[in-house]
């Protein structure tokens, strides 16, 4: 036994050691609970940090794992076993959909769509651990934070508080956290039209892809995406018979590979607009200050006004919403330092328009590369798209809610020009719409740090709840 001065001095300084990392820890989380304004803020955030500390990335982690996690959280709120049903359809790959009955079944459910992989992270190349939630700075860090676990546990926050309140909707209110929506062979949305086609049926759905525009911590404007682009690769392919690199020839592989890159990197697609990117444009004409306003103004009224083109050409974003875009992402070529290449090989990623077609792009690309040497192929055809339509109806909710939460902050619809799981939908005849309330600026989606504003999430969980009360009351609530 220590003597009892010892043991005194200990215990004090442990108290102290105690004292001092709670006053070293305690602005960080204070932080971070004070814009957590309600019980409800409270659970998304508590369902938030479980599906980020659940690895689902596709090298070792696990969406079945996932989706086995929330499938609990819904059950211990009283959710019954039948209504909350998790489908396995790969190794490690699951599926969670989870229904909230209503009292109308004339009318199709409303369906709140997110995914639960995501893209990989290597902790060395984060400052932070990728698999840890992380509260700081008034900011949640994490791989999937934004893209897109903030769905995931918004839509799970929105029935169980429907649920907790005794609300009974008109219509089902449907649940679906699905696996493989950044790639891999097992998607999960696919899967389920194909073989379970009647748990997502639905009137329409609600999706990632949209969300709020911030400028120096202004919210510029609450877009609502209702289409996106159609994605494909081409390989772009030269090929020769080679020979000694002493004795070099003009007909060259990588050489004529070279020139066909340079000619796609040169080209623009034609220019053509439709109902959602002409609407794109004449709305954020008016929020969008100096000569690119100007620009937006004067396509809205002449989609070949040349001078206006330009003037939004120069903007990669607004570029990809004018047209199709191509661009080289990969190259390999030669087999050897000291002999001619016999072949060289690079993909070319499209992202084509809603309307326009695979083989469309593909005689486009062989007619500026302009030499049969190169062969221009594709072993998949773009997935058809198309956009949802802005019915007047949910429109007219979108704006409501987005008026109570922000008054001043205008609607506007927009087209994703990368892509979601809203194409199997969509093809399914299902409308997909992206909304989310979540006003973010830079979020590191797929890359290191990825990071979104507690107070965004926050704002979107409420937005979120308001608007499926909505549009799922048997009467519209006032």
């Amino acid at each position: 036994m220590m003597p009892f001065t010892k043991v005194r001095i200990i215990r004090c300084c442990r108290t102290l050691t105690a004292v001092s990392l709670l006053l070293t820890v305690a602005p960080t989380m204070a932080s971070a609970q004070s814009l957590a304004r309600t019980r409800w803020d409270s659970t998304a955030r508590d369902i938030f940090k479980e599906l980020i500390e659940i690895n689902t990335s596709e090298s070792s982690g696990s969406t079945l794992r996932a989706a086995q996690a929330m499938a609990a959280r819904l059950k211990t709120a009283g959710f019954p076993d039948s209504d909350v049903v998790v489908i396995q359809n790969a190794e490690r790959k699951g599926n969670l959909v989870a229904r909230l009955r209503g009292t109308n079944t004339s009318r199709k459910p409303i369906l709140l769509l997110s995914h639960l992989d995501v893209v990989e992270a290597k902790p060395e190349d984060w400052t932070l651990p990728p698999f840890t939630f992380t509260e700081k700075d008034s900011t949640f860090y994490g791989r999937g934070v934004a893209d897109d676990k903030d769905d995931g546990a918004m839509h799970l926050t929105t029935i169980l508080r429907l649920r907790a309140e005794g609300f009974v909707p008109d219509r089902d209110i449907i649940v679906a956290l699905t696996a493989d929506e950044e790639g891999g062979a097992a998607n999960g949305v696919e899967f389920l039209l194909k073989h379970h086609p009647k748990l997502l049926d639905a009137e329409y759905a609600f999706n990632e892809g949209g969300g709020g525009r911030v400028r120096d911590g202004k919210y510029l404007s609450h877009d609502i995406q209702a289409s996106e682009k159609k994605y494909v690769d081409f390989t772009l392919e030269a090929t020769n018979p080679g020979g000694h690199s002493s004795r070099p020839t003009k007909e060259n592989a990588i050489t004529q590979l070279s020139e066909a890159l340079v000619k796609v990197g040169a080209f623009d697609f034609p220019v053509k607009l439709n109902e959602i990117t002409q609407t794109y444009f004449a709305r954020s004409a008016a929020i969008t200050p100096g000569d690119m306003g100007v620009a937006m103004k004067a396509l809205a009224k002449n989609p070949g006004d040349a001078k206006a083109i330009a003037m939004l050409s120069s903007d990669p974003s607004y570029n990809s919403q004018l047209r199709s875009t191509c661009v080289a992402t990969m190259l390999e070529g030669g087999h050897a330092n000291n002999a001619l290449p016999q072949r060289a090989r690079a993909n070319v990623n499209c992202r084509i328009l809603p309307d326009a077609t695979t083989e469309e792009v593909q005689q486009m690309l062989e007619r500026v590369i302009g030499n049969p040497k190169v062969k221009v192929s594709t072993d998949r055809a773009a997935r058809n798209s198309p956009p949802s339509p802005l019915t007047r109806e949910l429109m007219r909710e979108i704006e409501r809610v987005t008026s109570e939460m922000w008054p001043g902050v205008p609607v506007i619809p927009t087209m994703s020009t990368g892509a979601t799981d809203g194409v199997y939908l969509r093809n399914a005849g299902i409308p997909v719409y992206g909304v989310t309330g979540f006003f973010y600026t830079e979020t590191g989606a797929h890359g290191m740090n990825e990071r979104i504003p507690q107070k965004a999430f926050f704002e979107g969980i409420e937005f979120t709840y308001r608007l499926v009360k909505r549009v799922a009351a048997r009467i519209p609530v006032s």
